[in-house]
């Protein structure tokens, strides 16, 4: 399916315009044709190439994907290079910014994709790095049907976020996501930013809660999704299975209406 790409400005309240990229479907012998959205949340790095093509291969499935610009307080929309400077500008970022302003970027994402005529409003998020935990606190708006995150930084250690107010795993055992959106998260076994400890520690803050949820560990280092400046780690064979993962899990929950989720889940009955 061919794509194709433009943009919107967005005013927030936190501070400055932030750019939407939309990347979408391009499909001429059908103008009435409507699809499902697709929030992508990106690295410290805001919206560099790879993340670019990431989304441009979920468009390519059928979405209307829409990438927002994170540091929109701090400079403009262009990506940070992936070099130290770089790494160090958005890190600093990521840490100055509110949890609140990363709320009311999503919000204004999935606002903006219900509002387009060739979206269906039904949405979907996903994210890598600092994005896989956006796309984690995605599920809590109750219009994300399903989430798919790229190993989650900071969840674990609850320190995204000005003042570290991070507050992703205490709205989880508070209930916050309960009869929700369903959530995948996968993580690298050799990932130095999230340990076998943070990992358990999601694992078990989400099964407490009977969350909808898979969560994977596969033989990887962190940001092995990454097709460029992954500084050894990027592993093309294993995204490709993951994606494949991935666009399973909106299929089914997103792109096809199963109705609301019913309270509880039935017993699984023990057979041999």
């Amino acid at each position: 399916m061919l794509i194709k790409e433009s943009y919107r400005d967005v005013e927030t309240k936190t501070g400055g315009t932030m750019r939407i990229i939309i990347i979408e479907p391009h499909v001429p012998e059908y103008p009435s044709a409507k699809f499902p959205g697709c929030v992508v949340f990106s690295e410290i790095y805001q919206v560099t190439g790879p993340v670019e093509r990431f989304a441009g291969n979920i468009a390519s499935q059928g979405f209307v994907v829409a990438c927002p610009s994170s540091f929109h307080e701090f400079e403009g929309p262009e990506p940070i290079p992936y070099d130290t400077e770089g790494t160090d500008r958005g890190n600093k970022y990521k840490f100055e910014k509110t949890i609140e302003g990363y709320d009311e970027d999503c919000t204004l994402s999935v606002d903006l994709l219900t509002s387009l005529p060739q979206c269906t409003g039904r949405i979907a998020a996903t994210g890598m790095c600092l994005g896989g935990h956006l796309a984690l606190r995605a599920a809590f708006d109750a219009r994300v049907l399903a989430t798919f995150c790229w190993f989650a930084t900071d969840v674990h250690s609850a320190t995204l976020g000005k003042g570290q107010s991070d507050d992703t795993l205490i709205k989880i055992k508070n209930g916050d996501m309960d009869g929700k959106g369903e959530v995948t998260l996968v993580f690298g076994k050799q990932d130095t930013h999230v340990p076998r400890e943070g990992r358990d520690l999601i694992r078990k803050t989400l099964e407490d809660r009977d969350i909808a949820f898979t969560l994977m560990e596969v033989q990887a280092q962190h940001a092995f999704i990454r097709d460029n400046s992954s500084k050894g780690r990027w592993d093309a064979a294993l995204t490709r299975g993951l994606f494949g993962m991935m666009m399973e899990l909106f299929d089914r929950t997103v792109v096809r209406d199963l109705g609301p989720r019913a309270a509880g889940r039935s017993k699984v009955e023990h057979v041999c």
